[in-house]
């Protein structure tokens, strides 16, 4: 009996598995012929183009051009964005639209939508790194990863980093009140980590009580493991601790992504039993009331 109901699980899990590639397969297609989605994440990249050709100077200390700082620390805000700041306006969106609801009544729905998204969400980001850095390398002479010890580097960087953000995106997606204010709710704290991050310029310039503080979040690892694949050596002289401490960055990247699946799942399938309905249509008329709707 034992073996049965594990063999049955793991087909269920498989099943999920499948159904989650399928609809995220999918939605990537939609996305890919949606000039509207496109355009946001093009834009993302002609932003980091202009700061690549606008910014001159050197990281003190160094002989590293500022302009290779930025858009690094550019990269990993992307990210970090996609994940935390796009995913749960989506899931906002969708659970007013009803898809929470659809899938409480399907077996093994909310995995499989948490795989759709997060695939979804990883082309994204993938696809948006890869263009804003072969973009910035051949027109603005941007940075590249070093040998084949900076690819494997991006690399192991890039995927603990959307593992740690994508399910916390999710996480917070699901609590989150409305399209309208995710938002306002999430730019203010994503701004704030961009500040003090050390994305954006040297960290080490900063107090240390703000180094402490962004160096719970997953921003500031993210982008100091993208600057140990893209920046020389000598740039370890403006890190807080003169090194890259790629340890410590593997470190808090994997325990942002446990954590955030711990909460992902849960969150996801309460959001979805408190789904009704009744609630699915006083949102809607709400919503039509205040003109987010025609009525």
């Amino acid at each position: 009996m034992t073996r049965r109901a594990g063999g049955g699980n793991g087909r269920g899990g498989r099943r999920h598995w499948r159904a989650g590639l399928r609809r995220g397969g999918i939605e990537l297609r939609q996305l890919l012929r949606g000039p509207r989605e496109l355009a946001g994440h093009l834009t993302n990249v002609l932003v980091a183009l202009l700061l690549a050709v606008s910014i001159d100077g050197t990281v003190d200390g160094t002989e590293v051009p500022s302009a290779h700082l930025v858009v690094v620390g550019f990269a990993a805000y992307l990210l970090f964005q996609i994940g935390v700041i796009n995913l749960p306006q989506i899931l906002v969106t969708e659970r007013e639209e009803g898809t929470l609801l659809r899938l409480r009544a399907t077996p093994g729905g909310i995995p499989a939508y948490l795989i759709a998204k997060s695939l979804l969400v990883v082309a994204m980001a993938v696809g948006t790194l890869a263009l804003l850095l072969a973009s910035t390398a051949l027109l603005a002479t941007g940075p590249t990863p070093r040998g084949a010890g900076g690819w494997l580097t991006l690399l192991w960087v890039t995927t603990l980093g959307l593992l740690a953000v994508v399910p916390l995106g999710a996480a917070i997606g699901a609590v989150l009140p409305n399209p309208r204010e995710a938002l306002a709710l999430l730019m203010l704290p994503a701004m704030g980590l961009l500040l003090t991050s050390g994305a954006m310029f040297p960290s080490s310039v900063l107090p240390d009580p703000v180094q402490r503080v962004a160096a719970a979040f997953p921003l500031k690892w993210m982008a100091q493991g993208l600057r140990s694949a893209l920046l020389p050596d000598a740039a370890r002289a403006a890190e807080p601790a003169g090194s890259w401490e790629l340890p410590m960055v593997a470190l808090v990247l994997t325990t942002w992504a446990v954590l955030g699946f711990l909460l992902a799942v849960p969150l996801l399938r309460r959001a979805a039993r408190r789904e009704s309905g009744s609630r699915l249509a006083a949102r809607r008329g709400g919503a039509a009331h205040s003109g987010a709707l025609p009525a």
